[in-house]
Formats: C-alpha cells, sequence, structure tokens
C-alpha cells in the first residue's frame, strides 16, 4: 500500500469516526433519526409493495438471504442459512439449511415460550404467496414456478378462497427442521435474489393466525429490530432485538470509501444502534431543515429543490463540508415512468388511434424541463425501463420516441381525429365527445410542481387535463385496482436485474405490479423466453426488442432515471447507500459524544 493511499484511508477513517475497539452489543444510547418522504401502509410483506414499508419489513423480518453490505456490484450472502443455497438438477432443485438457534422476538402467540425458527416458517410464508385470499402483489415472483403450488392456489379459488395451508406442495418440501427443499418447474436464474426480498421474510403462523386481517399491524420477526412504537403516517421507532443471534460486522472494502467503512466498523456485534426513530416528513423543505438543524442523522435521497444549494455542480457545498457532513452519491437503480390505464376507455386499448393518443401525450410533455427545473439535473432520461447498474442493461440503446417534440404530438392527434371541434381551445375524442386526461398525483408541494408541468405541456398541445389528488397509499390501493387513469410512477430494483422491471409490463402481472394492465401476447411470449436464459447477449436482445414493443403500444410514458444524492452527518459511521439493501441501521454506528456536542 502506497503513503499517499495510507493517507487517504487515514483521512476517510478520521471522517467515518473509527471506533478504538468493537463493542459487543447494540447501545440503547445510540439513536438513528431520519425521514421517510411517504407514509407506510402497513408490514405484511405478502401484501404491502411500497419501498418505505418494506424498508421497516427488512429490518424486522429475516429472508434467508441477504446482500454483502459493502460489495458493488450487489453480492448476495446467507442471512438465516448456514451456506449459500445447494442447487441441483441442473438449476430446479434448491436446498436451504437454516442456522439452529435462531428466535423469534417475544409475543403473546407464543405463550410465554421461545420460538425458533424453522423451516416450516419459510415454506409456510412461501405458502401465504400463494393464498388468493391476500392478492399478494408480490405472486408474480413465484407464479407458476414451483411445482404443485398454482394448483393448490387454484382449489382455494374453487373453495371460495379458502387456502389450505397444510396441503401438501410437492415443490416446497420440509425435509426436516433447519432444511427447506424447494423444486421448481423449470430453472430461475433470478430465483436467490427472489429470497433476498423482504417479501420472504419468515413470518410465524401462529402470529398470522393470532392477529388475522390486522397481521400488518404486528410485525413479529427475528431480524435485528422490533417494533416499539408506531404513530401511523406520522412516526415510527424500533429497537435493537435484545436476542438478536451473533452476527459481527465483517465486510471489506474495495474502494478508499469502503475500506474506511470496514476499518471502522470491523468486529462490532450487529446491530450496533440501539434506537432508530423514522418521522414521516412528506414534505421536502421540513426534511431538509430537520437535516440543517441536526435533528436527523441523515437524510436520504436529497429532495431536488435543494440541490442546487447542497450540491452545486455535483459537489458538496463548502458550508457543508466545513460542518463535517459527508455526501454519498450513487446512481439509482431505478426507473420513473408514467403508466396509462390501458383498460381505460379513453387512453386505453390497443387500437391505432389509442395509440396515436399515447403517443402524443408522451412527445408533448417535457422532460427536458422535468430534468433541470423540478429535478435540478439530478437524473437521466430513461431509454428504456431497465436501469443502469442491473444486468441487462444497455447503455447503447436509444428510446426513438423519446424526444420532446410538440409540433409531431400535434399532427399526430389531428391525423387521428383529435381534434377542437367546438373551438373551446381544447380537442375531443375522434367521436365528438370530450377528451379530458385524468392524472393521479399526492397533495405534496413536488406533486403539485409535476402537475403544473404536465397540465402546461398538455395545454400547449390543446388536450384538457384534470388532476386527481390523494394522499400516497390511497392512491397505491386504487392503483392496484385498476381505478386510476394516468399515474406516476417509479421502480426500484428489488434484485440486479432487468426482469425485475420488465415484468411490470407482463400481462399475467395485471392485477399485481403491472399497474397500466398492458396485456400484449408478443411481450408476453418474449418475456417468458427470455425468463428461461441467463443474463447473456441472447437474453439482452430479447429485452430490447420487448422494449420496442412498449415504446410502440405506449402503456408508459418513460421518465428518468434518478441520481440519488445522501448527506450524512459526520457523527455517523459507515453509513453507505447499498443499491438493494434500504434497512441500512444495523450496520451503521453513531459517535455520541460528537452527536451530542453538535446540538
Amino acid at each position: 500500500m502506497t503513503n499517499v493511499l495510507r493517507s487517504k484511508l487515514a483521512v476517510l477513517a478520521f471522517l467515518f469516526g473509527v471506533a478504538t475497539g468493537p463493542s459487543y452489543a447494540a447501545d440503547m444510547n445510540k439513536t438513528l433519526r431520519y425521514a421517510f418522504p411517504v407514509a407506510e401502509t402497513g408490514f405484511d410483506p405478502i401484501v404491502v409493495s411500497d419501498l418505505y414499508s418494506n424498508t421497516v419489513i427488512e429490518g424486522i423480518l429475516d429472508s434467508m438471504l441477504s446482500y454483502d453490505y459493502l460489495a458493488r456490484p450487489a453480492k448476495l450472502v446467507p442471512n438465516t442459512l448456514v451456506a449459500m443455497p445447494e442447487v441441483s438438477d441442473n438449476g430446479t432443485t434448491y436446498a436451504f439449511h437454516l442456522k439452529q438457534g435462531i428466535y423469534f422476538t417475544p409475543d403473546p402467540a407464543f405463550n410465554g415460550k421461545k420460538r425458533e425458527l424453522t423451516a416450516q416458517d419459510y415454506a409456510y410464508s412461501i405458502r401465504r404467496l400463494f393464498d388468493p385470499k391476500l392478492k399478494s402483489p408480490w405472486l408474480f415472483l413465484l407464479e407458476g414456478k414451483i411445482v404443485g403450488a398454482d394448483e393448490v392456489m387454484q382449489k382455494a379459488k374453487a373453495a371460495n378462497l379458502r387456502f389450505d395451508y397444510d396441503a401438501p406442495i410437492a415443490g416446497l418440501e420440509v425435509v426436516d427442521r433447519y432444511t427447506l427443499r424447494i423444486r421448481l418447474k423449470e430453472p430461475d436464474f433470478n430465483l436467490l435474489y427472489i429470497f433476498a426480498m423482504p417479501t420472504m421474510g419468515a413470518m410465524a403462523r401462529e402470529v398470522v393466525e393470532r392477529y388475522g386481517d390486522d397481521i400488518g399491524s404486528h410485525p413479529v420477526g427475528t431480524g435485528a429490530f422490533v417494533m416499539k412504537q408506531w404513530v401511523r403516517s406520522s412516526k415510527l421507532v424500533l429497537e435493537a432485538n435484545p436476542d438478536y443471534r451473533e452476527v459481527y460486522f465483517n465486510f471489506s472494502g474495495s474502494d478508499p470509501e469502503t475500506q474506511a467503512i470496514a476499518a471502522a466498523n470491523k468486529g462490532k456485534k450487529l446491530p450496533i444502534v440501539g434506537r432508530v426513530e423514522i418521522s414521516i416528513i412528506e414534505e421536502a423543505q421540513p426534511r431538509w431543515l430537520a437535516f440543517l438543524n441536526k435533528e436527523h442523522d441523515y437524510l436520504e435521497r436529497l429532495p431536488n429543490e435543494f440541490a442546487n444549494i447542497a450540491i452545486p455542480g455535483g459537489k458538496l457545498a463548502p458550508n457543508l463540508g466545513k460542518q463535517g457532513i459527508l455526501l454519498n452519491k450513487t446512481e439509482e437503480p431505478d426507473v420513473t415512468y408514467t403508466y396509462f390505464n390501458m383498460e381505460d376507455p379513453v387512453v386505453g386499448g390497443y387500437g391505432r388511434e389509442k395509440i396515436a393518443l399515447r403517443r402524443a401525450i408522451t412527445l408533448a410533455y417535457n422532460t427536458r424541463e422535468e430534468i433541470q427545473i423540478l429535478r435540478k439535473n439530478q437524473a437521466i432520461p430513461a431509454q428504456s425501463p431497465i436501469p443502469p447498474g442491473v444486468a441487462g442493461y444497455d447503455p447503447r440503446f436509444v428510446n426513438p420516441f423519446g424526444d420532446y417534440n410538440p409540433s409531431k404530438a400535434k399532427a399526430l392527434l389531428d391525423m387521428f381525429g383529435y381534434v377542437d371541434r367546438n373551438g373551446d381551445g381544447y380537442r375531443e375524442l375522434p367521436n365528438g365527445k370530450p377528451l379530458t386526461l385524468e392524472y393521479a398525483s399526492t397533495t405534496t408541494l413536488i406533486d403539485r410542481q409535476f402537475d403544473e408541468l404536465w397540465k402546461k405541456s398538455m395545454d400547449a398541445v390543446g388536450i384538457r387535463m384534470v388532476f386527481k389528488k390523494a394522499k400516497w397509499p390511497d392512491l397505491l390501493k386504487e392503483s392496484k385496482l385498476g381505478k386510476l387513469q394516468i399515474k406516476g410512477s417509479a421502480w426500484h430494483a428489488d434484485y440486479p436485474d432487468a426482469d425485475n422491471f420488465l415484468q411490470l409490463l407482463y400481462g399475467p402481472n395485471s392485477n399485481q405490479s403491472n399497474d397500466a394492465r398492458f396485456k400484449l401476447a408478443e411481450f408476453d411470449r418474449l418475456y417468458e423466453k427470455a425468463k428461461k436464459l441467463p443474463d447473456s447477449p441472447e437474453r439482452t436482445a430479447l429485452y430490447q426488442d420487448m422494449t420496442k414493443l412498449m415504446l410502440v403500444y405506449a402503456p408508459w410514458k418513460l421518465g428518468v432515471h434518478r441520481l440519488g444524492a445522501n448527506l450524512i452527518q459526520p457523527w455517523v459511521i459507515g453509513y453507505k447507500m447499498h443499491p438493494t439493501l434500504h434497512a441500512l441501521w444495523k450496520y451503521v454506528d453513531v459517535d455520541v459524544a460528537r452527536q451530542k456536542a453538535a446540538r
């Protein structure tokens, strides 16, 4: 190691607050404080689908697999398993061997007894995914894959949604107390990523049955944290699980930043902090002020409106640097998009005039202004649904319909009969009836700014647009029920593969993750063909063909890939945004003396 590199490491270690030695238990005097920008919706991993609820679930429930905190690109590691799963039968059989001595946190459902995590708990949790009564938005993850599982689900549908949790499933076998064997109908190259998702967190059957429909308010797991307080849409307080198993910070860094983190936290028992306080602050300004006033320890995803103040030119502002604040920049593996409900009588359908309307709307919207004005250049235009940083992304692919072109939009509308017949300045449908678009968005300031840009863009081509305003959880429910006409959305990688994004347009997922309810036989055929292939040029070519179909039929208006910027207070030790993990709390330490001195 050169003297220069040693010097850089020493500086970084100082900035991250290297401890003099490892500690061996969560310190209840150490608290992490930050904010979610949207409210949680609940904590049943099979039912909820939003990022922030799943972040909390990830901290409380244990999936069998997880990720190396510091490895980039993302690397799977065992979580509750003794080793990575054994794979046999040409990739169709997986054996998961659990560690012994992992226990659920106490709950009245256990009648005062210690309750060990077993293979049966994971089998039960997987079965819940197939329960048609729960209408899981995550069913697509395993539907059609596990031998015998779909048949049990179909029987339940035929029996007034009464799912038999004790019915044998040939491909879901509890071999012994600590071994689960899963057999697939055919190889799935993303299966192990799925078992690292919060959706696959272990739940105890007796807990689910005790709380019934209210299980989403009673998350009980084996994870690093437990829920201590929940004020809906306002505040969440989690505390370190006092019975959490022996897990230590033992990650290696590959660059000066991650090497400094590895050195600072090496050997510390996880979780390190004893308490996590999460406020729900929807508006950007109070989140920003809470961080500046040192009420929060870090600010995830710096609000766009403060980018020019905090990171002018993409670099940390000198005044923040003088305070010891750190900047953690990330290229988010996500995509924003606006979906059109393909079952809606106005914007839906597969006829030429409907395609023309959606294409015209896409051409008329000024994405460049969105990036420059609303996002303060903290994003890049999305050329396809597949973001950078995931397998299957092709940086050479260009969206042929992505340019802002209101003149072309007007010509397309005229050509297909969307013209102003009554002279009020707004176009009618080809049949002469009124044309009105209804865009769903939240009541936050930033969404009101997006509303203004949408209205200005649509007014410029003579399309009337109105807005349906509601809280995020309410819009999410209506979206899943297919009740919204047009809505902006975003998808962050659940696992680092393009499949996780293209499944959003797969027809059979229409009642799950496919909010556009896009159903195109050729797209579905290509998707199913790609599912059988590993990451390869052949699979990437299929993804490009699927993307072209999406662009031609236009169930989405592609948005952007966001560039994340996270600000960290100087007393926080070891924070680094991960592309897939979200509950980073157990890996982070706090210098309490420095934190108190700053207040």
